[in-house]
């Protein structure tokens, strides 16, 4: 499925919580991240992995599962490429650390806050979840994660911080894949 973009320019001082469109949990995602996560780990997904290892320059990205309700994906991150402050629309989230760290810039309704996630970390993202994700600097080993969305992942929206410290949309997105890539 190809992006398209649908520009909207709008100002959200902070998103506003809604109930899920899916019967999916954030708990279950974080035990879908896992149960993934393992899965890579044993080697069950080698086949899905690039021939040679991982871009050092670039992040990289393989759907892991797919069904109505889910998404999952790996993702492999690369130092200084963030996905740039977004949500994810009408889809909860979660992921899961394999290696490496994570620095994940969450808005609080009033400031960026930000948190690190190292191998073996998890979080959940509810409805209205804006973050922008990047790897760590200077994480010693490549840095993999396991992601999943339910229902799968249709749309980002993303944003900036105003001088006035609030949101602002400057556009939505149409997706399938995960994390602004």
């Amino acid at each position: 499925m190809a992006s398209s973009v649908v520009p909207v320019i709008s100002s959200v001082s902070h998103p506003a919580a809604a109930s899920p469109p899916t019967r999916l949990r954030i708990a279950d995602l974080l035990h879908a991240t896992d149960h993934f996560a393992d899965g890579v780990l044993e080697g069950r997904f080698d086949h899905l992995l690039p021939y040679g290892g991982f871009p050092a320059d670039s992040r990289w990205y393989t759907r892991l599962h797919t069904d109505d309700e889910l998404d999952v994906w790996l993702i492999s991150w690369a130092a200084g490429h963030a996905t740039d402050l977004h949500d994810h629309c009408g889809s909860l989230g979660a992921l899961t650390v394999l290696s490496g760290s994570l620095h994940e810039y969450r808005w609080d309704g009033g400031h960026l806050r930000r948190r690190r996630l190292d191998a073996g970390d998890q979080a959940g993202f509810p409805l209205g979840w804006v973050h922008d994700v990047t790897a760590a600097p200077a994480a010693s080993l490549e840095t993999l994660s396991v992601h999943a969305y339910s229902p799968p992942l249709a749309a980002m929206s993303y944003y900036e911080v105003t001088p006035r410290q609030t949101l602002r949309r400057i556009r939505t997105e149409l997706t399938d894949q995960p994390e602004g890539a």
